[in-house]
């Protein structure tokens, strides 16, 4: 296991037991991990868009900006 990996696994572990010693119930914990999904697959989502706006053509940018007018 990579070094990434080891680390990304002890965080994890170290969150879920931090969120368990507060009292956070397994199904609070998935709903937790659940948003946090939402967040990253959201966050993906965006940055998709943002590279796909950078490579657009100035006349693919103008095209958009008339449309959106």
């Amino acid at each position: 296991m990579s070094t990434d990996q080891k680390g990304t696994r002890i965080l994890a572990r170290t969150f879920f037991n931090q969120l368990r010693a507060s009292g956070y119930t397994p199904h609070q914990v998935i709903g937790i991990a659940t948003e946090l999904l939402d967040l990253v697959t959201s966050d993906l989502k965006e940055g998709d868009k943002d590279v796909a706006a950078a490579q657009a053509t100035p006349e693919q940018q103008g095209s958009e900006w008339r449309q959106r007018a």
